[in-house]
């Protein structure tokens, strides 16, 4: 096989194919680019971890066709510093890689393409079309809140849902859920014209992925969505990102949240952020190989008043805030209440609670949004 790419056009592709790329995973194939060259000037390139994978096709001189495997992290290392113009690639019949740039050369062992893992059918009849932008944007509301190593598979990822042209994503673990909803214009693939009906749990890997390669720069760019039984491919213009999916029935969350409070607080949300990562310096601070991680808020007179104490000192603050309902002294893990607040993207926020032990709920204060987000957290029990 050999091949002659662009030195810019092989960079700017080896980035996105990384997040397809095993760093852990037995299978030592994972951890390649397949490459697969076709003449007179196709190469298609595939990274794929089992879980999740990219495909894209790029552009070069294929002067010799075959295929075969390289190592992902060695070979975007060689490429970006190879001087020149255009980079050489040539694979011999010993499995033999060799990088000719310039006066630059360097020489690797490859893999025989037989070794790469086969991927899923990347086919779908089932799917819709969305603006790139509004999937990123709506996904970077919810990421904080998805379960890690939670032992309901469910919630290590995010829930899709898309009814009509409305898309909603929901994400939650033990201690917080994020609910976000936005009206979009959205196509069905099955029937045009109407508007899709799907749902699905992507894993949270996959999510971390995906938000990368989406872009919020363009208005008008768009990601095509395939919905298989066990798989889902986004299509972003060149780019295919692929990946499974989480099997089993979402949490009803709908029934989890509470929409009754007896108290209302509103403030702005920076100034109230900023108390916070004011008492952040003692929450996070590590005592005795622990730390202490819970902010007192107590709530009375248009006073939002935040404490945070330990052995190391303590942290005081006050944020304005009107007021509807009784007091009440409150604690939560600093750390979940900042992410809660980030993520409602509003300049003045509305938190409602009931008691000292019942969960509250974060909204933007601004009705006249074209989205709909609710961001519910538990509080922790303080200690005296």
């Amino acid at each position: 096989m050999k091949i002659v790419f662009r030195k810019t056009v092989i960079c700017a592709a080896v980035v996105p194919l990384m997040s397809g790329v095993s760093n852990k995973n037995t299978l030592e194939a994972t951890e390649g680019i397949l490459i697969e060259a076709s003449l007179p000037s196709t190469c298609v390139l595939t990274t794929y971890d089992i879980q999740k994978g990219v495909r894209l096709t790029v552009e070069a001189d294929v002067i010799e066709a075959g295929s075969t495997i390289l190592s992902a992290s060695k070979f975007s290392q060689i490429v970006r510093v190879m001087d020149g113009g255009d980079i050489t690639l040539t694979v011999d019949d010993r499995n033999v890689a060799t990088i000719v740039s310039g006066r630059s050369s360097h020489t690797m062992s490859a893999m025989d393409a037989k070794n790469f893992p086969e991927i899923p059918r990347l086919t779908s009849q089932n799917g819709f079309v969305a603006g790139q932008s509004v999937l990123r944007g709506i996904m970077s509301k919810s990421m904080y809140a998805m379960g890690i190593n939670d032992q309901r598979p469910v919630l290590n990822g995010m829930y899709f849902t898309v009814e009509g042209g409305k898309l909603t994503v929901v994400s939650c673990d033990s201690f917080k859920m994020a609910v976000c909803s936005i009206n979009a214009e959205l196509s069905d693939l099955a029937a045009e014209g109407q508007a899709p009906d799907s749902k699905f749990i992507l894993p949270n890997k996959s999510v971390n992925e995906l938000y990368k390669l989406l872009s919020d720069k363009d208005e008008e760019a768009t990601v095509t969505i395939y919905i298989g039984k066990r798989n889902i491919i986004f299509v972003m213009g060149d780019i295919t990102f692929f990946s499974n999916l989480i099997d089993g029935e979402y949490v009803a969350y709908n029934r989890i949240i509470i929409r009754t409070h007896r108290i209302a607080v509103e403030c702005d949300r920076d100034r109230l952020i900023s108390a916070l990562e004011h008492a952040a310096l003692i929450t996070e601070e590590k005592i005795a190989g622990s730390v202490r991680s819970h902010v007192k808020l107590e709530i009375s007179e248009g006073t939002l008043k935040i404490t945070a104490t330990s052995g190391m000192g303590s942290a005081y603050d006050e944020v304005p805030v009107i007021h509807e309902g009784d007091d009440l002294v409150i604690a939560f893990n600093n750390r979940y209440l900042i992410d809660s607040l980030r993520a409602c993207d509003a300049d003045r926020i509305k938190i409602s609670m009931s008691s000292a032990l019942s969960s509250i709920n974060i909204e933007p204060a601004d009705d006249d949004t074209t989205s709909e987000d609710l961001f519910y957290l538990l509080p922790v029990r303080m200690k005296e």
